[in-house]
C-alpha cells in the first residue's frame, strides 16, 4: 500500500507547475546549453574559411591530385577531381605535373566503385587537350579494356563513355595503336558474347546461347546497357573503317619527310624495333585496308550473326543493332571499292 502511494506522488510531481518567484529567473533545464557567448572566429577541422595570400598553387595542385587518388572519403575524392578539372579548364591551362604523370596516377579511377568519382573523372578527361592525349592512347586503352570486362554493369557502362570520348578526340590513334584494334574487339566480344569461335557453328536462332557465359548475362536485365555497348561498337568500327583523307601534294613536305627528322613521337613504332614481341592481337593496324582484312577474317561472321539476333529483340537494342548493321554494310561496300581500285592499279603497272 505504501509503495503504491509513493508511486502516485512521484507521478503527480511531473504535472506540477513550477512556482515562479518575483524577481528571480526561471529555472533552467538540466540539459540547457549557454549560447550567449561571442566568438571572433570559427574553426573547422581540416578546412579554413580564410583566404590565404601567397598560396603555393603547384603544391595545392599536387595535394588535390593526391587526395583524388588516396583519400578514403568519396566526397573528398570527388571535390579533388572537380578542382583539378577547374585547373585544367583554366586559360592558360594549369598542369604543373604534365599529362603523362596525370594520366598514370588517375587512370585507375576508371574502375572506381563510386559512380560520382567516375563521372567527375570523365569530366577531367574531357578537359585535356587532344594533342596531349594522342601519345598516350595505348595506355588509356589498356585501362579501358579492363573496365569493359569488369563484373559491375555500371562500371562497364561508364567505361564505354570513356571510350566514346577517346574515339572523339583521337579516332585514328585509337584504332591504329598496338592492340587498339583486335584487343578492343576481344573486349567487345566478352561484353556482348559475340564469340567468333562459336559463331560459325551456331545458326541465327542460336547466337544468343553464347551470352549465357558472357558478361552480358547481368546487363540483359537492362536493355539500355546492351544498346550502349552495341552503339559504342558501331562508333569504334566506324572509326576503324573510315577512309584515310589523302593529303594534297606539297613539295616542301615531301622533301622534309625524306631529309628532316620526324616531328611526331615514336614515328617508327609500327616497326617495333625495341619493343616486346607482339602477337596478332597486339599488332598495329595503321591503315583501313589492314584493319578491314583482319576484321573480315576474324570478326565479320560473329558480329553479323549477333546483329541479326539483336534486331529480332527490338526496342533500343534493335535500333542500336540497325546502326551497327549500317556501319557494316558501308564498310563492306567501301572494301569492295578499294579492292577494285587496287586491281586497276596493278593492271596499269603491268601495262606500263
Amino acid at each position: 500500500m505504501g509503495s503504491s502511494n509513493k508511486k502516485k506522488k512521484e507521478k503527480k510531481k511531473d504535472f506540477n507547475k513550477a512556482k515562479l518567484k518575483v524577481g528571480k529567473a526561471k529555472a533552467k533545464a538540466a540539459n540547457f546549453t549557454d549560447t550567449s557567448f561571442k566568438s571572433k572566429s570559427i574553426v573547422v577541422n581540416q578546412h579554413t574559411l580564410a583566404a590565404l595570400d601567397g598560396v603555393d598553387l603547384v603544391g595545392l595542385f599536387k595535394q588535390h591530385l593526391n587526395q583524388a587518388i588516396n583519400s578514403k572519403s568519396d566526397k573528398l575524392r570527388q571535390e579533388a577531381l572537380v578542382q583539378l578539372t577547374k585547373d585544367l579548364s583554366s586559360k592558360p591551362i594549369f598542369n604543373p605535373v604534365g599529362v603523362p604523370n596525370l594520366l598514370t596516377k588517375l587512370l585507375p579511377l576508371i574502375t572506381d566503385s563510386v559512380a560520382n568519382v567516375r563521372t567527375n573523372f570523365l569530366k577531367l578527361l574531357r578537359a585535356l587537350p587532344p594533342s596531349d592525349v594522342a601519345p598516350h592512347v595505348e595506355k588509356i586503352l589498356m585501362y579501358i579494356r579492363g573496365g569493359m570486362t569488369h563484373l559491375s554493369t555500371e562500371i562497364r557502362s561508364d567505361t564505354l563513355s570513356v571510350l566514346d570520348w577517346l574515339i572523339d578526340v583521337c579516332p585514328d590513334e585509337t584504332v591504329s595503336c598496338p592492340g587498339g584494334w583486335l584487343k578492343t574487339m576481344n573486349s567487345f566480344s566478352s561484353m556482348l558474347g559475340w564469340n567468333p569461335s562459336v559463331a560459325s557453328t551456331l545458326s541465327v536462332k542460336g547466337w544468343t546461347s553464347a551470352t549465357k557465359t558472357s558478361l552480358n548475362k547481368v546487363s540483359k536485365k537492362n536493355g539500355e546497357a546492351q544498346a550502349k555497348q552495341i552503339t559504342t561498337l558501331a562508333k569504334f568500327l566506324e572509326a576503324g573503317f573510315r577512309p584515310e583523307t589523302p593529303l594534297p601534294y606539297d613539295e616542301q613536305r615531301y622533301w622534309d619527310s625524306i631529309y628532316r627528322m620526324p616531328t611526331m613521337p615514336n614515328p617508327f613504332a609500327y616497326l617495333n624495333l625495341w619493343g616486346a614481341q607482339r602477337d596478332e592481337d597486339g599488332e598495329m593496324y595503321p591503315d583501313r585496308i589492314s584493319r578491314q582484312q583482319v576484321f573480315e577474317r576474324k570478326w565479320r561472321a560473329a558480329i553479323k550473326t549477333g546483329v541479326m539476333g539483336a534486331k529480332q529483340e527490338g526496342g533500343v537494342i534493335g535500333r542500336a543493332a540497325s546502326v551497327l548493321d549500317k556501319v557494316l554494310r558501308t564498310a563492306e561496300e567501301g572494301g569492295k571499292k578499294v579492292v577494285e581500285e587496287q586491281k586497276i592499279e596493278e593492271v596499269e603497272e603491268v601495262e606500263a
